[in-house]
């Protein structure tokens, strides 16, 4: 029988757990939070009152795909179809909480679990070196849930910010691979972009990096840029007090706009909307996006990311920055589906609602 599990039955799960599993074990003080407040569901296989198998996925208010966290079946039981029925049940939980896609990894050298997910159409699409305690890699896998959602998706690298505040270098940085391969992604680009583009001032700690720098950033970089800003006056000035510090990103502004105009970079005083984004993207163009990271992660912080694909009813994005602290990876930042609807309120920051979209294409070249 399938069902899903209750605090109850930790004991019966901390043993399937222990007979399963050498490294990487989930502790009795995590399966309690995961059953009592975590955003998450845990599904079990029994027969009788006997706990034979459980699977366990994690979900993210802000993006529409799920994680199957674990899934073990007693070594004792095995062979028996177990584990296909806790995938079944975990794709139909997925499903019922309105997600479009469930990715997972597994070890590099599970061999049952890789042929189980492959028969059940589980597609590879990267791996993570040194991922588990004993430093064995995994292989990331991913299915789409619904037939009907096949998102128009480009192949844009994936970078993880180094650093609390090089989001929008990370950004930039995966949109320019994107148009060209042979850029290499490195810490020091990731913090050459950073110390061009800061806006020098936040309301704690370094400081995070504007459209205006950023969009020099990657001109100068052979790359042709266009920014969209629904408002002129200077961004994140609200997020100090300190009057000196406000006419240091005044002027830092001022210094980006002048320079922008000696280049004839287009600055367009208006919203990008979610539509205009994608014929943007339709076009060629590799949207890297400023958002409230308030949705995802539940600090008011603003947050850049890249946008790599859309369907009907989601915009995929890549976003640098991995919550490792709540066990989140890479697997889970790369094409994020997003809802549009939930993307219109979450690309906008601060109680101005200030927006900024950068778009970069390849730079044009003209015949003499």
């Amino acid at each position: 029988m399938i069902r899903n599990a209750c605090v109850e039955d930790l004991d019966g799960l901390l043993d399937i757990e222990n007979r399963s599993f050498t490294t990487d074990k989930i502790t009795r003080r995590s399966f309690r939070y995961l059953l009592t407040q975590g955003n998450a569901a845990t599904i079990l296989e029994e027969q009788g009152k006997v706990i034979r198998g459980y699977s366990l996925l994690l979900f993210n208010d802000a993006t529409s795909y799920a994680r199957l966290y674990s899934l073990a079946v007693d070594p004792a039981c095995r062979g028996q179809g177990i584990a296909k029925a806790l995938v079944d049940a975990s794709e139909k939980c997925a499903i019922d909480h309105e997600c479009i896609s469930l990715r997972l990894e597994i070890r590099h050298d599970n061999k049952p679990s890789i042929e189980l997910f492959t028969k059940c159409g589980y597609k590879q699409f990267g791996t993570i070196d040194d991922y588990y305690e004993d430093h064995m890699s995994a292989v990331r896998f991913e299915k789409l849930l619904s037939p009907l959602h096949q998102p128009d998706l480009i192949r844009v690298p994936y970078y993880r910010q180094t650093l609390d505040f090089t989001c929008g270098p990370a950004a930039l940085m995966m949109a320019m691979k994107s148009l060209d391969p042979d850029l290499s992604l490195d810490r020091k680009l990731e913090l050459r972009i950073w110390r061009e583009s800061t806006t020098v001032f936040m309301a704690s700690g370094h400081g995070g990096c504007g459209p205006y720098g950023m969009a020099l950033s990657a001109y100068h970089r052979g790359f042709d840029v266009e920014i969209y800003v629904n408002d002129p006056g200077a961004l994140f000035i609200n997020s100090v007090r300190d009057q000196k510090k406000k006419d240091v990103i005044r002027l830092v502004q001022e210094d980006f706009e002048q320079e922008l105009a000696d280049h004839g970079i287009p600055v367009s005083y208006a919203s990008l909307h979610a539509d205009a984004i994608q014929e943007k993207f339709d076009r060629g163009g590799i949207p890297v996006v400023l958002i409230s990271s308030y949705r995802i992660y539940g600090e008011k912080e603003p947050h850049w990311v890249v946008v790599t694909g859309f369907d009907e009813h989601y915009i995929y994005v890549h976003d640098p920055f991995v919550d490792t602290p709540k066990g989140k990876t890479s697997v889970d930042c790369i094409n994020m589906p997003i809802l549009k609807k939930d993307f219109e309120r979450m690309a906008r920051y601060g109680k101005a609602g200030q927006k900024a979209v950068i778009i970069l294409k390849k730079r044009e070249t003209h015949d003499h």
